[in-house]
């Protein structure tokens, strides 16, 4: 299956935003793009340039492409997969986003970044309705059950993430049960659950192009 296995930090960067693709090393002083806040390469410390028309709207697709862990051709049929949905084409795009069952594991606070929920969901630690799902893409709907299998419960770098999981909270639209390691899906997420700083017409204008 095919995903980006470069250094993250430097995407970052790039965007000039923290995607929390690193988990807890992103409320460090160490994280990177609080260190060295300019782009990544030879010229990155130079003035960064105010983007407008088609840079604003490609650099608003790859910051939230690698925000939710995707390359562009898993992206690009999500929008078109959102295109053919009633209603508002990049919400449409965010609520697909947001259903994906490795989203939703990291939602819970399973795992502290969705790279790390994605391997949770790989390696068949999640029950979907009491059933082993392994494929992080899958869309959960209203009444799915997620939860964490009982061996790992206990795993270090669940309890970690949990912990780190506590500021953050849980989406209005699931459900969690922290004793029994499980959530529940109560509606699909609307644009107010989702991350406010993502400009999704800015993507809808650029592949209407």
């Amino acid at each position: 299956m095919a995903r980006y296995i470069g250094p993250v930090c430097k995407l970052c960067r790039r965007e000039g935003v923290k995607l929390y693709l690193k988990g807890e090393k992103c409320f460090k002083d160490s994280c990177p793009i609080q260190r060295r806040p300019y782009p990544p390469g030879e010229h990155g410390r130079e003035r960064r340039k105010k983007l407008i028309g088609y840079g604003q709207q490609l650099r608003e697709k790859q910051k939230v492409k690698r925000l939710y862990g995707l390359l562009e051709k898993q992206f690009k049929n999500y929008f078109k997969q959102a295109e053919r949905q009633k209603g508002i084409t990049g919400e449409n795009l965010l609520r697909l986003l947001e259903r994906r069952l490795d989203n939703v594991v990291y939602r819970l606070g399973f795992a502290s970044s969705r790279s790390q929920a994605r391997q949770i969901v790989l390696h068949g630690h999640i029950r979907v309705n009491g059933r082993k799902v392994n494929i992080p893409s899958f869309l959960v709907k209203v009444g799915d059950e997620i939860e964490l299998v009982e061996k790992m419960r206990k795993n270090v770098f669940v309890q970690n993430s949990l912990t780190l999981s506590t500021g953050r909270g849980v989406p209005e639209w699931i459900s969690f049960d922290k004793e029994n390691f499980k959530g529940k899906i109560l509606r699909m997420p609307v644009r107010d659950d989702i991350d406010a700083n993502i400009n999704e017409h800015l993507i809808v204008e650029l592949y209407s192009k």
